[in-house]
């Protein structure tokens, strides 16, 4: 028994010295003490060595198991090495070489509003920003939104408590400019607003910019004046704007706003729906209720608002058909906007 262990001492030895590789390490590792193993297999003749023998054989059994494992350890820490070596060695960057640059760019909600605000800034408007938790006095109230109005109900707006909701609109910022300022007021009013809403063409989340003027003697034409101006440096020179009658709580008369659609020009096209015209927001005369609820004395004083989505005038403009693209943030389709 003695001398089969000397022979699996030198094979082992041989066969490891000759593994080339961490695999062929792996491989000497299972002949050698695998559940076929040369090793295991002369192990099994331990139970036919006489007893008084048993004792030495034992211990030669065990010290070259000792040994040939520590060889096997040995072979693979150094491999293990050689493979990390060349890995560093193919991973290695230069840090002092320019990196490769990807400029960010501005998002193209970003850009409308901006390229909205710069419009109505060259009219002499001033922008104001107000809180995005607001109180349902400023909210509603204020704007001639009674309590029973079904802009109130849960399933339409997001309310935090009894008193208080994520606002549905920046309005609520005209209410607040007009309780604090006197006429003349000429505010355009950015920022996000929230609405119970998902699907193509809305979001729970989305931004506005809504406009103000209170003065003496302000009319539809004053109106219509001003954003044929802003659909004209929005789109293009060739835009036409029309109004036609609607209803909103805060304006009276209201109207909504239509232009021609700038991809056809008026002829009708599949963005336009064959019609020609585009909706893009909702506009009116300021309701008197609405000033006298603001402490301005509407026989004195008299104004125009209008409001849109933001969303809505980028997916016009460049055309984009489904509003959670811009929520995405996926980079091919940001990176159009460069």
């Amino acid at each position: 028994m003695i001398e089969t262990i000397e022979k699996l001492k030198a094979d082992g030895i041989a066969l490891i010295n000759d593994a080339a590789t961490l695999n062929d390490v792996n491989n000497v590792k299972v002949k050698i003490f695998g559940k076929n193993g040369d090793f295991t297999a002369a192990m099994r003749g331990l139970k036919d060595v006489p007893k008084e023998q048993k004792p030495e054989v034992g211990k030669a059994f065990n010290d070259v198991k000792v040994m040939l494992e520590g060889l096997i350890a040995e072979k693979e820490r150094v491999f293990a090495e050689a493979e990390k070596q060349a890995r560093i060695k193919s991973e290695y960057i230069d840090v002092t070489l320019p990196g490769k640059k990807e400029l960010g760019a501005l998002h193209p909600l970003t850009l409308v509003k901006n390229e909205i605000l710069d419009t109505f800034i060259g009219l002499g408007f001033e922008v104001k920003e107000g809180p995005e938790i607001e109180s349902d006095y400023y909210n509603f109230q204020l704007l001639n939104i009674p309590k029973d109005h079904p802009a109130r109900d849960m399933q339409d707006s997001l309310y935090i408590t009894d008193n208080f909701l994520l606002r549905t609109h920046t309005s609520p910022m005209q209410a607040r400019t007009m309780t604090t300022q006197k006429p003349p007021i000429r505010i355009v009013v950015p920022g996000k607003v929230y609405r119970n809403d998902d699907d193509a063409t809305h979001s729970p989340m989305f931004q506005q910019v809504e406009g103000l003027v209170v003065d003496k003697h302000i009319t539809l034409c004053d109106l219509k004046g001003a954003l044929e101006v802003f659909a004209k440096r929005l789109f293009d020179e060739k835009t036409k704007v029309r109004f036609r009658p609607s209803y909103f709580p805060f304006t009276e008369p209201s109207v909504e706003v239509d232009v021609s659609c700038s991809i056809c020009h008026g002829k009708g096209c599949r963005v336009c729906k064959g019609t020609g015209w585009i909706e893009i927001l909702g506009a009116g005369i300021v309701n008197p209720a609405v000033l006298e609820a603001c402490g301005i004395n509407s026989k004195e004083y008299s104004g125009y608002a209008f409001g849109f989505g933001i969303e809505r005038i980028a997916m016009i403009k460049y055309g984009i058909p489904d509003i959670r693209l811009f929520f995405e943030n996926d980079k091919r389709f940001l990176e159009q906007y460069k």
